[in-house]
Protein backbone atom coordinates (compact mmCIF):
# COMPACT_ATOMS: atom_id res chain seq x y z
CA UNK A 1 0.00 0.00 0.00
CA UNK A 2 1.30 3.26 -1.09
CA UNK A 3 -0.13 6.40 1.30
CA UNK A 4 -0.73 9.53 -0.23
CA UNK A 5 1.25 11.29 3.17
CA UNK A 6 3.84 9.09 5.14
CA UNK A 7 4.64 10.10 8.89
CA UNK A 8 7.96 11.72 7.87
CA UNK A 9 5.89 14.45 5.82
CA UNK A 10 3.38 14.77 8.79
CA UNK A 11 6.28 15.79 10.86
CA UNK A 12 8.01 18.05 8.43
CA UNK A 13 4.75 19.95 7.53
CA UNK A 14 3.81 20.30 11.60
CA UNK A 15 7.43 21.43 12.65
CA UNK A 16 6.94 24.33 9.76
CA UNK A 17 3.93 25.41 11.59
CA UNK A 18 4.73 25.32 15.10
CA UNK A 19 6.24 26.86 17.91
CA UNK A 20 10.06 24.75 19.13
CA UNK A 21 11.12 25.39 22.32
CA UNK A 22 14.80 24.99 22.53
CA UNK A 23 15.88 23.35 25.93
CA UNK A 24 17.56 26.03 27.48
CA UNK A 25 14.73 28.23 27.27
CA UNK A 26 11.94 25.58 28.63
CA UNK A 27 14.76 24.97 31.43
CA UNK A 28 14.02 28.73 32.34
CA UNK A 29 10.58 28.31 32.43
CA UNK A 30 10.31 25.41 34.89
CA UNK A 31 9.42 27.88 38.04
CA UNK A 32 7.03 29.47 35.53
CA UNK A 33 3.45 29.35 37.16
CA UNK A 34 2.12 30.24 34.33
CA UNK A 35 3.86 27.53 32.34
CA UNK A 36 2.37 23.72 31.93
CA UNK A 37 4.68 21.20 30.88
CA UNK A 38 2.48 18.52 29.03
CA UNK A 39 3.99 15.01 28.83
CA UNK A 40 1.84 12.90 26.07
CA UNK A 41 4.30 10.41 26.32
CA UNK A 42 2.60 6.43 27.49
CA UNK A 43 2.19 5.73 31.43
CA UNK A 44 5.25 2.95 31.33
CA UNK A 45 7.58 5.85 29.91
CA UNK A 46 6.94 7.16 32.43
CA UNK A 47 7.23 4.72 35.00
CA UNK A 48 9.96 3.81 33.43
CA UNK A 49 12.22 6.95 32.51
CA UNK A 50 11.07 9.77 34.99
CA UNK A 51 9.55 13.28 33.59
CA UNK A 52 9.73 16.84 33.84
CA UNK A 53 9.31 18.22 37.53
CA UNK A 54 5.73 19.57 37.60
CA UNK A 55 4.76 17.81 34.25
CA UNK A 56 1.30 17.08 34.06
CA UNK A 57 0.75 13.74 32.20
CA UNK A 58 -1.80 14.17 29.39
CA UNK A 59 -1.62 11.04 26.88
CA UNK A 60 -1.48 11.54 23.49
CA UNK A 61 -4.44 9.00 22.74
CA UNK A 62 -6.68 11.23 25.61
CA UNK A 63 -5.00 14.73 24.67
CA UNK A 64 -7.96 15.69 22.44
CA UNK A 65 -10.84 14.72 24.55
CA UNK A 66 -8.85 16.41 27.70
CA UNK A 67 -8.75 19.42 25.92
CA UNK A 68 -12.77 20.10 24.85
CA UNK A 69 -14.37 21.32 27.55
CA UNK A 70 -17.33 19.54 26.11
CA UNK A 71 -15.94 15.96 26.73
CA UNK A 72 -17.07 13.70 29.46
CA UNK A 73 -13.07 13.27 29.64
CA UNK A 74 -12.16 17.03 30.24
CA UNK A 75 -9.33 18.30 32.43
CA UNK A 76 -9.51 21.85 33.94
CA UNK A 77 -6.00 22.46 33.19
CA UNK A 78 -6.73 22.60 29.66
CA UNK A 79 -8.98 25.97 30.44
CA UNK A 80 -6.54 27.55 33.15
CA UNK A 81 -5.22 29.40 29.98
CA UNK A 82 -1.41 28.86 31.04
CA UNK A 83 1.20 28.57 28.02
CA UNK A 84 1.53 24.32 27.35
CA UNK A 85 4.76 23.35 26.62
CA UNK A 86 3.99 19.67 24.79
CA UNK A 87 6.88 16.90 25.21
CA UNK A 88 7.20 13.22 24.21
CA UNK A 89 10.41 11.02 23.88
CA UNK A 90 12.00 12.28 20.37
CA UNK A 91 9.34 15.01 19.57
CA UNK A 92 7.31 13.44 16.79
CA UNK A 93 4.27 13.18 18.95
CA UNK A 94 4.23 16.67 20.36
CA UNK A 95 4.89 18.15 16.88
CA UNK A 96 1.64 16.70 15.94
CA UNK A 97 -0.19 17.13 18.74
CA UNK A 98 1.15 21.37 18.72
CA UNK A 99 -0.44 21.60 15.14
CA UNK A 100 -3.32 19.94 16.15
CA UNK A 101 -4.48 21.67 18.93
CA UNK A 102 -4.77 25.51 18.08
CA UNK A 103 -7.06 24.01 15.03
CA UNK A 104 -9.32 22.83 18.43
CA UNK A 105 -8.97 26.33 19.24
CA UNK A 106 -6.40 25.91 21.87
CA UNK A 107 -3.99 29.18 22.27
CA UNK A 108 -0.83 29.49 23.81
CA UNK A 109 1.30 25.92 22.67
CA UNK A 110 4.37 25.25 21.89
CA UNK A 111 6.78 21.86 21.95
CA UNK A 112 9.79 21.15 23.16
CA UNK A 113 12.76 20.54 20.92
CA UNK A 114 14.53 17.00 21.16
CA UNK A 115 11.62 15.81 23.07
CA UNK A 116 12.44 14.31 27.05
CA UNK A 117 15.28 12.07 25.42
CA UNK A 118 16.85 15.50 24.46
CA UNK A 119 16.23 16.75 27.88
CA UNK A 120 17.59 13.79 29.74
CA UNK A 121 20.95 13.77 27.06
CA UNK A 122 21.26 17.30 28.53
CA UNK A 123 21.19 16.19 31.75
CA UNK A 124 18.14 18.51 32.51
CA UNK A 125 16.24 17.98 36.21
CA UNK A 126 13.85 14.95 35.48
CA UNK A 127 11.90 13.26 38.78
CA UNK A 128 10.70 9.82 39.18
CA UNK A 129 6.75 9.41 38.22
CA UNK A 130 5.31 8.70 41.19
CA UNK A 131 3.16 5.26 41.25
CA UNK A 132 -0.10 4.94 41.85
CA UNK A 133 -0.41 3.16 45.51
CA UNK A 134 -2.11 -0.88 45.09
CA UNK A 135 -6.04 -1.12 45.42
CA UNK A 136 -5.71 -4.88 46.62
Amino acid sequence: MKLKIGYQELIQSAMSEIETLPLENAQQLLADPNVVFLDIRDIRALEREGMIPNAFHAPRGMLEFWVDPDSSYYKPIFGEGKRLVLYCASAWRSALSTQQLPRMGVPNICHLECGFSGWKKAQLPTIEKASKPDSG
